[in-house]
This record gives C-alpha cells, structure tokens and sequence, in this order.
C-alpha cells in the first residue's frame, strides 16, 4: 500500500457520511451504542476505503484483508462502512436491533455471512484475528487481518494472552488497532482499570507499536502502511480518540455511551454537526 496513491478527503468524506448513517440508524432503532461508533468512525473509514484489499462485489474473495470489530457493541460503524462500500443496501440499516433483521444489535455471523466474526463478547476479536492471520500465513495468501478493540476491551485478560502468543508466533501479517477514547460503560477506563502505561504494555509484549490521533486519516493511513513493511511481528496503533466525536453535546459523555438521541431536535442537531463538519 502507497499512502501517496490513497485519497485522503475521499476517506474524510466517507467518514462523514458513516457518521451519518450511525446517526440516523441509532436513532431509527432507539437504542445502540453511539459513542464509541462514533469515536471510530475515521479508523474504519480509513480500513474500507484506503487501505484494505477487498472487494464488494465478490465479498468471499480468498485473499480479502479481514477486519474484526471486536468491540461488537459499536457496530453501526461497520454496518455503515458495509453499506458505504456496496455490500449491504442503505435501505438495510433502518432494520438495525430489529428482530429478523442481519443487523443485530452485535454483529452475527449467522445473520450477516459476509462478515469475519461474531463479537461483542469482549474480549475475544484478537484471538480470532490470530487464527485468520496465520490460516493466511499457511495459505501463503498476502491478506492482512486488521481487529479493532476498545480499550476498556483491554481491560480483559484474554486480550493479553492473545498479545502474548501473536509475537511469539511473528504475526507480521496482524494489525490491532486501539480505539482509546478513554470512557467506557460507567465510568472512565482509568477509574475501573487504568490501562496507563498502554503503549508501553504491548511494547513489552514485543509488538510493534505507533501512537497517533486516531481522528488524522493522514496519521492512521500512514501507521497502517508502516505496518504492511513489518513481517516479524504484529503491530499495534494506539489511536486517541474521543468518545461521541462529531456530535459536540456527545464528545466525552460517558451517558453517549449506550444512549441514544430520542428526540427530533437532537438528531437534527447530531446530523447538522457532522455535515457542518465538512467545512472545517
């Protein structure tokens, strides 16, 4: 991947519009997790539309690159960036948390097949994103697994022990990327676990690891590319983020969390801001 070849305000336009759909969807639905979708809305933007090698119209493409979204509660963001893509219709997401509907409130492998994984147990997206990344290493196919994490996910010890053994194994072919926005259900992450020092805890598991402002597609696309030339042993991207990003009454409020706007004012403002936001 050449950062050079990749269009930057294409993935920010996108990204808007992600944070749109996220929006609209929560707000259809009456309930979700708008927070942390939000907060990661860039990150995956950037994944979908500039550095990933995958392929809409043929969606089982072998040698695909795999994302997991292990913090499964903030799926609108996925299933926007699907619907964005072309592999799911717009139309679809009115049905998100419906009964019936491929859109569950976690993603469901069983109801969406073209997605890698079921998550929203937390904890367990990077111990998949190992057993994808090394079938692929003994397929000798070039595809790359990218999983996203929360980081009040770290806080679960199944998250280390997968960081223990994809270095012992040389990864190269993994990506993990932290969405660390500092808030999670009730409180802070430093006032139920405080994670500091973050960066140099995956560092003294032997990955490699950048640090960047997770809202930079410039940054993100740039750490992500700096990963594809790491062959030893997986990477991770500490992305700083903040919880609600686009929606100001949202940014940093832990109630945004699991909360979603329910009055008509308040979606109206959320969807003005985001667009507002293009001529920032």
């Amino acid at each position: 991947m050449d950062p050079k070849m990749i269009d930057i305000k294409e993935i920010e336009t996108r990204a808007r519009s992600i944070r749109r759909l996220i929006i609209e969807m929560l707000a259809a639905a009456g309930s979700g997790h708008p927070g942390g979708s939000l907060s990661a809305a860039d990150i995956v933007a950037c994944l979908y539309f500039g550095v990933m090698r995958h392929r809409p119209n043929d969606p089982f493409w072998e040698d695909r690159d795999r994302f997991i979204l292990s913090k499964g509660h903030a799926c609108p963001v996925l299933y926007a960036a699907l619907a964005e893509s072309g592999y799911i219709t717009h139309d679809l997401l009115s049905s998100l948390r419906r009964f019936g509907s491929p859109l569950q409130g976690h993603p469901d492998r069983r109801k969406l097949g073209l997605i890698e994984a079921s998550t929203g147990s937390l904890g367990i997206g990077l111990s998949m994103g190992i057993g994808l990344a090394l079938a692929a290493r003994l397929r000798k196919s070039p595809s790359r697994t990218y999983v996203l994490l929360g980081d009040g996910e770290c806080e679960e010890g199944q998250i280390w022990e997968a960081a223990m053994y994809a270095p012992h194994i040389k990864l190269g072919n993994l990506c993990t990327i932290v969405d660390f926005n500092r808030l999670q259900l009730d409180a802070g992450v430093d006032e139920i676990t405080d994670l500091q020092p973050l960066a140099d805890k995956w560092r003294a598991f032997n990955w490699r690891v950048a640090e960047i402002d997770g809202h930079d597609a410039n940054a993100i696309v740039g750490a992500l590319a700096e990963a594809e030339q790491v062959t030893d042993r997986p990477t991770v991207v500490v992305a700083s983020t903040v919880k609600g990003k686009g929606v100001s009454y949202m940014e940093n409020q832990i109630k945004f969390h699991g909360a979603v706007p329910d009055k008509p004012e308040d979606i109206a403002r959320a969807l003005a801001e985001i667009t507002a936001g293009a001529s920032r």
